[in-house]
């Protein structure tokens, strides 16, 4: 039994609270930490015959978290907060030999950039530290990169091309609205495109291809369109085999022509602009008043569904696989009061701490998802409530 503490007190956070208070075999202790104690208050109070420690972090203060760490003494330090913070509580674990776990690869704050590189510069710190940090222990980089890992170890004997394919086929009513942290998922949306193409980064327009697929158990065809998503950074590099990696997501015609207009006037840059004699980054005032993504969590109907399609050979012939995951935002929100975009990050974020705290998966560095055995973790997905769906050479995977 170990104690965690987690870094972060938005949707996340909270399914990562209520699902660590559930594997009471896995958690003994629980601290919750971020910016504003009152949300982790608030939180803690949603949990019934279970003692959450609640404290003020600013997460970007190496030293105010090491001190925090050195307090609480945590086996582990789960990381839902800002991809901002990334850095700032790495070097704090190191400081403290303290294992980490995120959920989304670190950015800085003035370029809408993520990638890998900057972390893993840390393997050999934590390595010669004897600790462990796992990156992108979300769905999606997170179960996707699993995903890819079994479709390599039990289904193709050489990965050639995969297809990441995210849809939320829900709805929250808003005429407007983020299902996760609008600084983040505006900078993420509207980035360059990249994929991976015969040894290459392609790059196009953002949100310039566009497919359809038609997704299973009965949500049918949806528009997808192409971006770049951090996982695929990683899949390359440690599965080379792969020629060829997209990722796809949904999006609605009211989202995309709400996001046109807030680009077209201004509203989705990310450098300071001159308002009544003081600073202001105009994503950041849009931030603030967009809807609160935790506030969506009863008003969303409907699913996500989140799987990777692979493409490769099998015994000398072709074949397809799609694994996936299909979740339900009303019944995500009933057991932890977060609809499912939150819910398939928080939950993978708490099955990648066990994996870490019962030493199924663990060792000392810097590593992504797909680097460990996939099975276990995606045992425990399902019976902590992500089951996984496996179709094998079916003709409607292809893209359309």
């Amino acid at each position: 039994m170990s104690k965690v503490l987690i870094i972060g007190a938005g949707g996340v956070g909270r399914v990562v609270v209520h699902k660590c208070a559930q594997a009471k075999e896995v958690f003994r202790a629980i601290t919750l930490a971020s910016r504003t104690k009152a949300k982790c208050d608030a939180i803690a109070a949603e949990i019934p015959h279970t003692f959450i420690e609640t404290a003020q972090v600013d997460a970007d203060n190496v030293n105010e978290m090491a001190t925090l760490i050195r307090w609480e003494q945590p086996d582990l330090v789960i990381h839902v907060a800002l991809p901002y913070q990334d850095l700032s509580i790495m070097e704090a674990c190191l400081a403290t030999g303290v294992d980490y776990l995120d959920t989304a690869n670190y950015e800085p704050r003035d370029t809408a950039k993520f990638e890998y590189h900057w972390q893993w510069a840390y393997h050999e710190r934590f390595r010669d530290r004897g600790l462990m940090a796992l990156l992108g222990s979300g769905f999606d980089p997170g179960v996707t990169n699993v995903y890819t890992a079994l479709a390599a170890q039990k289904y193709l004997d050489e990965i050639q091309e995969i297809d990441i394919i995210d849809a939320n086929a829900g709805s929250h009513g808003q005429p407007f609205a983020t299902n996760f942290n609008p600084e983040i998922n505006i900078r993420e949306v509207t980035a360059p495109c990249r994929h991976w193409e015969d040894g290459h980064w392609v790059e196009t327009p953002p949100l310039a291809t566009k497919r359809s697929f038609d997704f299973p158990d009965g949500i049918g065809s949806m528009n997808i369109y192409r971006m770049y998503h951090e996982e695929m950074e990683s899949l390359v590099k440690n599965l080379p085999t792969i020629r060829k990696a997209q990722f796809w997501m949904t999006f609605s015609d009211n989202y995309l022509k709400h996001l046109e207009v807030l680009q077209n006037v201004g509203m989705t840059r990310i450098d300071p602009v001159e308002f009544q004699g003081r600073k202001i980054v105009p994503l950041q005032f849009l931030k603030a008043v967009l809807p609160d993504p935790g506030s969506l969590g009863p008003l969303t109907k409907g699913r996500t569904c989140i799987g990777v399609v692979a493409k490769g050979i099998r015994h000398g012939r072709e074949k397809q696989v799609y694994i996936y995951n299909i979740c339900d935002h009303e019944t995500a929100f009933r057991e932890t009061n977060s609809q499912a975009i939150s819910y398939t990050t928080g939950v993978p974020a708490v099955v990648g701490a066990i994996m870490m705290l019962t030493r199924k998966w663990h060792k000392p560095g810097v590593w992504n998802m797909e680097q460990f055995d996939p099975e276990p973790f995606l045992k425990t997905l399902g019976s902590m409530g992500l089951p996984t769906q496996v179709a094998e050479g079916s003709a409607w995977l292809n893209l359309t």
